[in-house]
């Protein structure tokens, strides 16, 4: 699909790992959020699941694709959204953000099959 991220299938879920380390580059970040939003509008993908894993930085921008995604997959019969391999510096921005109280957080896409299952 992309060099952004890597698109996998999990049981019913669709997984996008990202492959960069930093999510702030604007040009980037619009290509990699219109290829998300495809996923969910042009493809149907109903249980999307983010894997941060790799990622250590993460702009304003970033964020808000996340939860542009968030608010389509929740207006979907259906549909969730579900962040995992989130790191201790993006798990502090969640944190902050209150995200962590909006967003499904797991630890890893083990963590991920075993809510699904």
């Amino acid at each position: 699909m992309a060099a952004e991220f890597i698109v996998t299938t999990i049981q019913s879920a669709t997984v996008a790992e990202f492959c960069l380390v930093s999510l702030m580059d604007p040009l980037v970040l619009e290509s990699l959020g219109q290829q998300l939003y495809q996923l969910v509008d042009e493809q149907d993908r109903r249980t999307l699941v983010l894997d941060f894993t790799r990622v250590q930085y993460l702009s304003s921008q970033a964020i808000g694709i996340v939860m542009n995604l968030h608010r389509k997959l929740n207006g979907l019969n259906g549909g969730q959204l579900i962040l995992c391999g989130v790191g201790p510096r993006l798990q502090e921005l969640l944190h902050i953000t209150r995200l962590d109280k909006v967003l499904a957080v797991k630890a890893s896409q083990k963590e991920v099959i075993k809510s699904l299952g």
